[in-house]
């Protein structure tokens, strides 16, 4: 199983981490056969995974994204998390987070000066030429996971919305209340965090703030935006088996999705979750009221083998400037 993982604001704030850094395990198969992305480093005249370290004002899972976008020339959704590596720097103790990431068939193209040669290989081979024990310790969990079909997968996202203007000031419909100031940066910086899992579709809250949350995703990503009216509070409210059943439906056609709702709804959206994971990881879901704060998320991934099993369970809430 793959394990949990939790960041809001700075991962690291309440730990003596000197430097935080994330990459990812790229894979791919060729004719049925694993194979993972090695990169050589000239500086360091090493094999090991593309990587690096946090940009200011960056998550772990954006600078996953463009690490292996700047080091090998390819844009990679997120999978899986895989355990964090840490080690001793000059300046303190380093953390790197690392992701699953499904290649395929794109074409790599190193950038010559972090990245001298890339080799695809099977993870026999890797275990060979890796020169970090611990690059080989991820490997391992990669595998492992493949093991047990909960390698390919695919995203499901439970965003709450943006923080919005209070009801105290808000004299006209409550379906109409936007975003506050506040709320419209942290729309923006959910829209980037969003692009490391790339959801095609989102299911959202016809009400003023849910869209307003996640149009900054939507229109730069050309994901597919459904409004359902079964998922704004008083809807769910008063018909919350039928809201659930909007998140149920979330896993049938098997696309990677975000669904965006008001903090009374995540309750219900959890619930089905919970049905769709096994009970040791169900005990990582938010629990208790407020659930998210305001523009976080929940990320799942559920295998594309199994029908709706859920397999990894992260939560993020997107940096605020």
């Amino acid at each position: 199983m793959a394990p949990s993982r939790y960041e809001v604001g700075d991962p690291e704030a309440d730990r003596p981490i000197a430097v935080t850094a994330a990459g990812a395990l790229c894979w791919r198969r060729e004719q049925g056969q694993l194979e993972v992305l090695l990169i050589h480093r000239p500086r360091y005249q090493d094999w090991s995974w593309p990587k690096g370290k946090l940009d200011p004002g960056e998550t772990t899972p954006e600078c996953a994204v463009r690490e292996v976008r700047e080091e090998v020339g390819i844009t990679v959704r997120l999978g899986i998390p895989l355990p964090a590596i840490e080690y001793k720097v000059p300046s303190g103790l380093k953390i790197v987070h690392y992701w699953a990431a499904r290649a395929g068939s794109m074409t790599v193209k190193p950038d010559g000066k972090e990245v001298d040669r890339f080799l695809w290989c099977t993870p026999a081979r890797a275990f060979e030429l890796l020169s970090n024990p611990s690059d080989k310790e991820t490997l391992e969990k990669l595998v492992a996971a493949d093991e047990l079909s909960n390698l390919a997968t695919w995203p499901l996202i439970i965003v709450r919305h943006a923080k919005a203007k209070p009801r105290s000031s808000w004299t006209r419909a409550e379906g109409d209340r936007p975003l506050a100031a506040t709320g419209r940066r942290q729309a923006l910086a959910v829209g980037r965090l969003l692009q490391a899992w790339g959801p095609k579709k989102v299911v959202c809250s016809p009400w003023e703030r849910c869209v307003q949350t996640m149009l900054p995703y939507v229109q730069g990503n050309n994901a597919k935006l459904k409004l359902v009216d079964a998922i704004t509070e008083h809807n769910a409210a008063r018909k919350p088996d039928k809201a659930k059943g909007i998140v149920e439906k979330l896993f049938d056609k098997r696309v990677s999705v975000a669904f965006c709702s008001h903090r009374p709804v995540l309750p219900l959206a959890i619930l089905v979750l919970q049905l769709h994971m096994s009970g040791r990881l169900a005990e990582n879901l938010p629990a208790t009221d407020p659930y998210l704060a305001p523009g976080e998320a929940i990320i799942c991934q559920v295998s594309s083998k199994h029908h709706g099993r859920i397999v990894s369970v992260e939560q993020f809430r997107a940096y605020e400037d």
